[in-house]
């Protein structure tokens, strides 16, 4: 059974930094692809940043040389540091994998994701 477990979230002040880990368990593919995506309240769903089978990585405009994301495949673990906060970046944030996913370009469609994890909260105060 495949399983992602989110951890890493908390409070912080704008301009701090946090960790995401993102385990991954029970999965069959020697790679995948993992995407950390959030959502705020109200808000609709977005992806972040991807990381792709061939370690290619992907990042939106909005968090791109503050975020980074990264994979440790000894551990199975997907990491996204993120730095110099911003109350908008406060959301839970999901990580979701996908085996169909090598190369990323962009953020993949999200039909393409087979499980997502339960989500780590971040909250960002001015």
């Amino acid at each position: 059974q495949v399983r992602l477990v989110e951890s890493g979230g908390g409070s912080v002040q704008a301009g701090g930094t946090v960790r995401l880990s993102c385990a991954v368990s029970g999965y069959r593919w020697d790679s995948y692809c993992i995407t950390w995506f959030r959502q705020a309240p109200g808000k609709e769903r977005e992806g972040v940043a991807a990381i792709g089978g061939d370690d290619s990585q992907f990042y939106i405009g909005s968090v791109k040389g503050r975020f980074s994301i990264s994979r440790d495949n000894a551990k199975n673990t997907v990491y996204l540091d993120m730095n110099n906060l911003q109350p908008e970046d406060t959301a839970m944030y999901f990580c979701a994998v996908s085996s169909s996913v090598l190369n990323v370009k962009n953020i993949p469609p999200v039909a393409l994701f087979e499980t997502w994890g339960q989500g780590t909260q971040v909250t960002v105060s001015s």
